[in-house]
């Protein structure tokens, strides 16, 4: 299957808001990763109009209609009439010109498509066989009534788009003409494939990236009367806003009530209601406010307001100036059935939708908030896209933050270390029952009060004022006589001031006592020390005597025998 609309991965923030508007909810999130569901989207754009992110990608066709175009081959573009307002033209022939400098063979506004629709209507309208009647000009109203809403099937008009009756009426009158349709819709890219008539579809964003390359302005083309530029006021270029295609009809058909229903939400809310209505007539539209407002629409100052007043004047001046139309279908076939699709998306069973909602801490029909964080609108809803494979069942905001908070609380409370937390203000955030201890905090209300109140807040005022994280050792808290090592960090996320402080007082105590030991051991030393050496001289000096006397009386020794030696010799 064409992947038609996507999004980009580095631009979803997780903040389901594209889910949470979805009407078919055809988007996936998984790894926290926004994901089109194709075989589910009705392609209304709905989601890249409201994406904060702006992450959408539409699958673009800009290279093959340049193909095209260099092919020789006779190209037609058919023009959507909300070119009025997306392009500020008041006269279709500068558009005309336009397209012809890119390599068009000739274009024309679908606003003449749309009035064979318009006649065919009128037709089924008075034949009075539908209790209820819904126009088929939107691919993404006619997609949602096929796949979700069956039963509105046989209220759905069963005749072609403008689009494609416009190419049908190109294709008689150019049979080897090749179909490009311009406009501001997603949806048309697949109608436009699975129709068999429509060579490409260029959204409004990509015909201004067309014109851009071409250095085509369009105020500066002068406008000029071509042949053929149009004999009769259309009406049917009121189609892209609101009630105009009510506004189409020369006259109303009796026996209905006429309605205009735009938006995703209204459009739900009417083909869920469509069985208790009888007699009306319902002008349907996936974008609020009309094809002026669609997803590829050009934004322009004044939004779709003002793009509604541009078209009701466009279609109010040829009103004025040229005569009306007779209609003349010209034997063109419109007919057309819109058979069901079925979706593929499996119904839970209740005993798994009780397992899944169990995961998330949901045992009650009272533990289900529904508050539609998680972008379905029930817990039940949700269950049934995590039991299709749509969604991860972490993806409850709720249920997350809870979890966070609890181990977050038990983290904090059971740590060995002290902790504390500052506000920008240095009002207390958060502290445990270890910080508390350390700090000497007694006030079991202390949350929200002045850290001031408590202790010297210097190091916290260093930390904030510079933006670092500050590290002090073994610093004194004289209120509790401890010994803390105290770290701050500065959380720029947060604005805070995280403090992770650790009790040192045994070991600070533990090194002061063997400081204390050396210093005594030194002492003592020092003293036997000075005995040794008194003791040392003394005996040196004994010794010193002993030796000289001793040294005496060897010498006289020596000089006795020496003296008794000789007097035997001279014997």
């Amino acid at each position: 299957m064409a992947e038609y609309l996507e999004f980009r991965n580095a631009k979803c923030k997780d903040c389901y808001k594209c889910l949470r508007e979805c009407p078919v909810k055809a988007i996936e999130v998984k790894d926290h990763q926004a994901r089109i569901i194709e075989n589910r989207c009705i392609l209304c754009g709905h989601c890249t109009l409201i994406c904060p992110q702006n992450a959408k990608i539409v699958h673009s066709e800009l290279v093959e209609v340049k193909q095209l175009l260099s092919s020789g081959q006779k190209v037609i573009a058919s023009v959507a009439p909300s070119v009025i307002s997306s392009f500020s033209i008041t006269d279709f022939t500068v558009f005309k010109i336009a397209l012809a400098k890119v390599g068009f063979f000739d274009s024309e506004e679908t606003a003449y498509g749309a009035e064979l629709v318009t006649q065919q209507y009128v037709t089924l309208l008075e034949s009075r066989q539908f209790k209820n009647f819904i126009t088929s000009a939107c691919p993404a109203v006619c997609r949602l009534i096929q796949e979700y809403y069956p039963k509105a099937l046989q209220y759905l008009a069963p005749v072609d788009s403008p689009m494609l009756a416009h190419a049908k009426m190109l294709k008689k009158q150019y049979p080897d003409a090749k179909i490009v349709f311009i406009g501001p819709c997603i949806a048309k890219k697949r109608e436009g494939a699975e129709s068999g008539l429509i060579d490409g579809v260029l959204t409004f964003e990509e015909l201004v990236s067309l014109f851009e390359e071409k250095n085509i302005v369009l105020d500066e083309i002068t406008n000029v009367v071509l042949e053929n530029k149009g004999g009769h006021a259309c009406l049917s270029k009121a189609y892209p806003i609101s009630h105009g295609i009510i506004k189409s009809f020369p006259s109303l058909p009796k026996g209905y009530e006429y309605m205009a229903v735009d938006g995703p939400d209204r459009c739900v809310d009417a083909l869920e209601n469509i069985e208790s209505l009888s007699n009306v007539f319902l002008e349907m539209n996936i974008c609020k406010d009309g094809c002026v407002n669609g997803p590829c629409s050009l934004a322009k100052k004044g939004g779709s307001i003002k793009a509604t007043s541009d078209v009701i004047n466009y279609v109010t001046k040829e009103k004025a100036t040229l005569p009306p139309h007779k209609y003349d279908e010209h034997g063109i076939d419109l007919n057309k059935l819109y058979p069901r699709i079925r979706n593929h998306s499996i119904p839970p069973p209740e005993r798994e939708i009780k397992s899944i909602l169990a995961k998330i801490g949901k045992h009650t029909v009272e533990d289900e908030l529904n508050c539609a964080a998680c972008g379905y609108n029930t817990c039940r809803d949700k269950a049934w896209a995590v039991y299709n494979g749509y969604a991860d069942v972490e993806i409850c905001l709720p249920f997350m933050r809870e979890r966070a908070e609890s181990l977050s609380y038990e983290i904090i409370k059971n740590s060995p270390h002290g902790i504390i937390v500052l506000d920008s203000d240095f009002l207390i955030q958060e502290t445990n029952e270890k910080g508390r201890e350390l700090l000497g905090i007694n006030d079991p209300n202390a949350k929200g009060r002045h850290a001031k109140d408590f202790f010297n807040l210097v190091d916290f005022m260093i930390a904030y004022n510079e933006k670092r994280r500050v590290t002090v050792e073994r610093m004194y808290v004289p209120v509790t006589d401890k010994y803390i090592d105290l770290t701050i960090t500065y959380l720029k996320e947060h604005d805070v001031l995280f403090g992770i402080m650790k009790d040192v007082s045994e070991g600070v105590n533990y090194d002061a006592e063997i400081t204390k030991v050396k210093m005594e051991t030194l002492r003592t030393t020092d003293e036997v020390i000075k005995k040794q050496m008194r003791v040392a001289q003394e005996i040196a000096s004994l010794l010193g005597e002993t030796t000289a006397e001793t040294k005496v009386a060897l010498l006289k020794l020596k000089k006795t025998l020496s003296e008794e030696h000789l007097e035997k010799g001279a014997k």
